[in-house]
């Protein structure tokens, strides 16, 4: 659950089921009330219908609070952390960085920083197509050292150069309007 849009699937779900007493955050619900076995079945069959699934072992639900910490730090924060990542997940989520790094590794198939670079790389991308900020402003703003280093992993995710990028989205936004 990373979105806004995906709490509020959920909290339609549990009032459908009658189940009021329930805390709906990002990649979490926790129920204040126990449920029925038929309550859950239900809720995880009607979930599904919608993208969405119930995870039940404690490593899946690492997984989820990891990337939900990284996408909220990311994408839902006004500015990034100082500290470093691994020290800002790390105090999140009350766990050995390395820790976290290696269970993250294991079940996605990527590194943890590999996840950060893709989703700091999204932002980017989003921040661009804004045309609010130059490339300079978006280094600072997503603690880049350098917009080469910025521009390096950019190209290195998409294929393209940032100002590239810009280019091919404005191009397409343009002909969109001239329908």
């Amino acid at each position: 659950m990373v979105s806004l849009r995906c709490k509020m699937v959920v909290y339609q779900e549990l009032e459908r089921l009658g189940i009021k007493n329930a805390v709906v955050d990002l990649g979490t619900v926790e129920l204040l009330d126990d449920i029925s076995t038929e309550q859950r079945d239900i809720l995880k069959k009607n979930l599904l219908k919608t993208g969405l699934e119930i995870l039940d072992d404690k490593k899946s639900i690492l997984i989820e609070k990891i990337k939900n910490v990284v996408i909220e730090m990311i994408h839902y924060s006004d500015s990034l952390p100082k500290e470093n990542f691994s020290d800002y997940i790390s105090e999140k989520l009350g766990y050995d960085y390395t820790y976290l790094a290696n269970t993250f590794s294991e079940v996605k198939g990527m590194t943890l920083q590999h996840f950060i670079i893709i989703n700091k790389v999204e932002k980017v991308k989003e921040l661009l197509l804004y045309d609010e900020l130059n490339l300079t402003e978006i280094s600072y703003k997503l603690n880049y050292s350098s917009v080469a280093h910025l521009s390096n992993q950019f190209k290195k995710i998409t294929g393209l150069s940032p100002s590239f990028y810009k280019q091919l989205k404005q191009k397409r936004l343009g002909n969109l309007e001239d329908l």
